[in-house]
């Protein structure tokens, strides 16, 4: 497994990273059983970083990701939650709420520590709650050394970017942002690598976009880009290929060039994270990847409107 540095003196950081929702049963049932033997299974695999947070299957998440980790060495995985999101269209940033959530997420995790705490899709919640709270507390959080380093997480890289470069944030990590079809994440993150931030790049298939099966119904996707996929995944078909795979490739494979510390991908299944290390170890088909560039050509890097009231589902 690949490695990188988080931050100057942080420790190395799988480039693929399991991401917790889907233990969380956010898309599947997942048991006990099934969470277990994936995360033994990444950690056997090299992937050492795990993301998770509270707003995760209301908790279910990061419970099942703790007893997944009971026996595990605490410095063989690097942990990162957040703060801040309630539900899908609620958020608190205050400090009470942030100190609070960061308890009660150590103790479902089972750790005294977390490595990177992060504020949850910072563009939907209260900015002043924000900037008067929960980063402050964050701050305090770090000098004391209950977490290793802090970041914010979210889908408007304009406001991520200002953040991140004006109050003393660590990480920033990006949804949907550096896809096969919107790579505007790429810019952002070479220029906050080089201030010192790093960053993660979230959800490399769009949510769902850049699959054969498409996005769920609530996702937010203008129809033209929708129709952009469906049109790539056909090529990619007849070629032989497979859409989701090739753009698992690309993301993982080019992340580094693009400034991207570590891909985080969801996974409740032993078998998902086969295929997500095989994508970043197989060489890409050069004819599938044009094809499905091709189709996606006239919707590269259109994202899509922030959506009144959180957007749902939405998030990283």
């Amino acid at each position: 497994m690949i490695s990188n540095r988080l931050g100057a003196d942080g420790p190395l950081v799988s480039v693929l990273a399991l991401g917790g929702a889907a233990l969380g049963g956010v898309y599947d049932e997942v048991s006990q059983t099934q969470a277990d033997a994936v995360v033994a299974a990444a950690l056997d695999a090299g992937v050492n970083l795990i993301d998770v947070a509270p707003y995760y299957g209301a908790t279910r998440a990061e419970t099942v990701l703790g007893a997944a980790l009971r026996g595990v060495a605490r410095d063989d995985v690097v942990l990162m939650t957040k703060v801040g999101r309630q539900g899908d269209k609620s958020w608190d940033f205050t400090r009470d709420a942030v100190l609070r959530s960061l308890d009660e997420s150590r103790a479902r995790l089972g750790v005294d520590r977390i490595d990177v705490l992060q504020c949850h899709d910072i563009e939907y919640g209260d900015r002043r709650q924000l900037l008067d709270g929960a980063l402050p507390a964050l701050r305090d959080l770090r000098t004391q050394g209950v977490v290793g380093r802090i970041g914010v997480t979210g889908y408007d890289l304009d406001l991520l970017e200002t953040i991140a470069l004006t109050e003393g944030i660590d990480t920033v990590m990006a949804y949907c942002t550096y896809t096969l079809q919107d790579q505007r994440l790429a810019p952002v993150a070479r220029r906050l690598a080089e201030r010192g931030v790093a960053v993660f790049n979230a959800s490399p298939l769009g949510m769902g976009l850049l699959t054969v099966q498409g996005p769920p119904d609530w996702h937010p996707a203008h129809d033209r880009v929708r129709d952009a996929a469906m049109e790539a995944a056909r090529r990619c078909r007849t070629l032989g290929g497979d859409l989701s795979f090739v753009a698992l490739q690309f993301a993982l494979q080019t992340a580094s060039e693009a400034g991207v510390v570590s891909t985080i991908v969801g996974m409740s299944q032993t078998e998902i994270l086969r295929r997500n290390i095989s994508a970043l170890t197989t060489p890409i088909d050069p004819e599938i990847l044009a094809a499905a560039r091709s189709a996606l050509a006239p919707v590269e890097n259109l994202g899509w409107d922030l959506l009144p009231g959180g957007g749902g589902k939405a998030g990283a």
